[in-house]
């Protein structure tokens, strides 16, 4: 997989600091619970131990999977950029044509998105469909529940 992840600093930051707790705080820990079930004595029938290698390799899989975001990690600084169409780092404010319902959402990378604080993946259905549209645009979009078309409102930076 050699392709970039979009995401801004913030998130970039969020990922390294979750590597660094899992390499300085959870491995480290790991490591003693299975010293402790290996001290036990006979690992083939001891369900701490066996509890504390499958912790390991869940620890040790979300390690590999931060290295590689972080590796392949294209940060987007959106600082000095012109609000004039829905790009990555925009905040864009929606109304469904049909219901007339205003919906507001940032578009960030995938490991930032929240749908409940309104940040949506740059990947997302919505995004995608949005992103190069200017103000007043329609766009129509593919949701699980259908097709809903939205008008663009508002673009801003936040």
């Amino acid at each position: 997989m050699s392709d970039r992840v979009p995401m801004t600093r913030a998130g970039y930051e969020k990922l390294e600091q979750e590597l660094r707790h899992l390499k300085s705080v959870e491995r480290p820990e790991n490591v003693r619970e299975i010293e402790a079930a290996r001290a036990h004595g006979d690992i083939s029938e001891n369900a701490e131990f066996h509890a504390a290698k499958e912790r390991q390799s869940h620890l040790e899989g979300r390690v590999r999977l931060l290295e590689d975001k972080l590796a392949r990690a294209q940060v987007i600084d959106t600082t000095g950029q012109v609000a004039d169409k829905v790009r990555f780092g925009v905040t864009v404010a929606l109304e469904d044509v049909e219901s007339g319902e205003q919906v507001t959402y940032t578009i960030l990378g995938e490991d930032e998105s929240d749908v409940s604080q309104g940040r949506i993946s740059v990947i997302s259905p919505v995004a995608r469909a949005l992103l190069g549209k200017e103000v007043g645009a329609s766009v129509t979009v593919r949701v699980p529940k259908g097709t809903r078309e939205f008008e663009i409102l508002e673009i801003r930076f936040e």
